[in-house]
């Protein structure tokens, strides 16, 4: 059973990101268009759970991509679509991925196709919590408050997390188009 802990901002969390990305880079070379540090530890002074997320954007989801990570040890999750926001309509295309893991460090590594809904999601959300320390702090505290009343209880946990950052969300769009946000180059 998973156990829920939100924990303070660590200063080693890019640096952690760095040594991910590098041998994400090595395994995929040109297969990887980017890859992202993305969630809540690519946040500089947001509370998070202590696992990196990283985003590897492709051209295509295939075989080749999977058979490469896989090839370097990377386990594959069950986990094949993103959640989709109420109120939105979309295709399956526009929400599926591949999710792996690594022996070690806690590490969820997203494999979405470029110009995908759920490839910008993340990415847009990074960006507008970086530049909006006020959202940033109140989703901190959603978070800090969800793991208490549901250490244990993941569905419990993500059934409410997932709405309030989709509202979040409404506010990035709207940032997105007033400030002229572009996706942004490569991390590694």
């Amino acid at each position: 059973m998973a156990y829920i802990e939100i924990v303070p901002y660590r200063l080693e969390w890019p640096s952690e990101f760095a040594s991910v990305g590098v041998g994400l880079r090595s395994t995929l070379g040109d297969l990887a268009v980017a890859i992202h540090h993305i969630g809540s530890t690519s946040v500089v002074g947001l509370c998070a759970k202590d696992v990196i997320d990283v985003q590897i954007t492709v051209a295509s989801l295939s075989p080749e991509v999977e058979s490469a990570m896989i090839g370097a040890g990377y386990i594959m999750s069950r986990y094949r679509t993103d959640h989709c926001p109420p109120g939105e309509s979309l295709p399956d295309e526009e929400l599926a991925k591949m999710l792996f893991g690594v022996e070690g460090r806690r590490t969820n590594i997203h494999v979405r196709q470029a110009g995908r809904f759920n490839q910008a999601y993340p990415l847009l959300c990074r960006d507008y919590l970086r530049s909006h320390t006020a959202a940033a702090n109140a989703y901190g505290e959603v978070k800090v408050q969800l793991a208490r009343r549901f250490p244990d209880d993941v569905d419990s946990y993500y059934d409410i997390k997932d709405p309030v950052f989709d509202v979040i969300m409404c506010g990035a769009r709207e940032w997105a188009v007033t400030s002229a946000w572009v996706q942004p180059p490569s991390d590694a």
